[in-house]
């Protein structure tokens, strides 16, 4: 690993490679990249090589590849962005640690444990970076609420309420809908961050879980599209999270309720809005300074590149993702029977 970092550090830019010509991909993580300075966007890999040139036309990409090994074996590709289908992270993630390749890989990390855990040792064997995209650890507003708990500012915390019940944007509606064996579902895609998140708050990890899932008519057959978790943490917090494709007009939010106080944090888990997070206790209310930085992925990239460059930690290590995902798994295998 000491190595891998030694010649990136030497290296003036770090090149990265999109495996996946991903919504996300083109809207976040390219133009992340290329506001952090040091690195360049430089090529997509497709599995349809006719999307992956129109992808690279019009994300203004140098290279589109035509196969995952050639964009594997380019020289100028140090880091590589995996957001594919989520049944692809493991063998893509395991082939870019191969090419000796730095990977930072889409939420959920995969599908399944054994597929995860392969991940991180691949990665340790390989001494390349493995960080998992849970951004929302970077935003300032999630940042503040966990360094006021840090600080006693509501005293013990007993409780908190995590609420990510949104309206899948229409050019989304695609294979989370309907394809199971890709991880489609709500919890999968939304959950699995919930419970990342909580896990960053509370400093603390998930004990148990109790969950129930709906196919409220978004989604295909058989896929939940809607589901309410509540989970105990290990040191006997109580943690509700509400997850749907199907609220448009909810909003998003976290709450932390303390002995001596509560934290209400409104547009938590939205990306394209400035969160506002507001302390109540006995002397009333007020909001908490929110530093207003660069955008949730450039963070997540700068992370990711200190990680890379200097062994620092990356937002969300895979280590942070297998247990996500673990917790992830537990509610959607807790909720399976009867869902119809």
């Amino acid at each position: 690993m000491e190595a891998a970092r030694r010649d990136s550090a030497e290296g003036q830019v770090i090149g990265w490679g999109f495996i996946g010509a991903s919504t996300w991909a083109g809207r976040h993580l390219i133009p992340a990249v290329r506001s952090v300075p040091g690195c360049c966007a430089v090529g997509v890999f497709s599995s349809s090589p006719e999307r992956g040139a129109r992808f690279a036309a019009d994300a203004e990409l140098p290279r589109s590849y035509a196969t995952l090994d050639d964009l594997l074996a380019d020289p100028e590709i140090e880091a590589v962005y995996v957001s594919t289908t989520n049944e692809l992270h493991a063998e893509q993630t395991i082939a870019a640690a191969r090419a000796g390749k730095h990977v930072l890989c889409e939420k959920p990390i995969a599908t399944g444990l054994a597929d995860a855990r392969r991940m991180l040792e691949e990665c340790e064997v390989a001494g390349v970076v493995l960080a998992v995209n849970h951004a929302f650890r970077g935003a300032p507003a999630n940042v503040a609420m966990r360094e006021a708990i840090a600080s006693g500012a509501i005293g013990e915390v007993v409780a908190a309420r995590v609420f990510h019940a949104t309206s899948l944007p229409e050019e989304l509606r695609t294979w989370r809908l309907q394809r199971p064996d890709a991880g489609a579902g709500v919890v999968l895609d939304l959950t699995v961050h919930d419970v990342d998140t909580i896990r960053f708050l509370l400093d603390d990890e998930v004990e148990e879980t109790v969950a129930i899932e709906a196919n409220q008519g978004l989604a295909a057959p058989g896929v939940a599209d809607s589901a309410m978790t509540a989970v105990r943490m290990r040191g006997g917090q109580l943690v509700s999270f509400h997850d749907a494709f199907t609220v448009p007009f909810a909003g998003t939010g976290i709450e932390v309720h303390g002995t001596q106080g509560s934290l209400f944090c409104r547009e938590a888990l939205n990306v394209e809005s400035i969160a506002t997070v507001t302390l109540r206790d006995a002397d009333g209310e007020r909001r908490l300074e929110v530093d207003q930085i660069l955008s949730l992925y450039a963070r997540a990239v700068e992370r990711f590149v200190g990680a890379v460059r200097n062994g620092s930690r990356p937002l969300a290590t895979g280590a942070d993702g297998l247990a996500s995902l673990e917790v992830a798994l537990a509610v959607a295998a807790g909720t399976r029977k009867g869902l119809s």
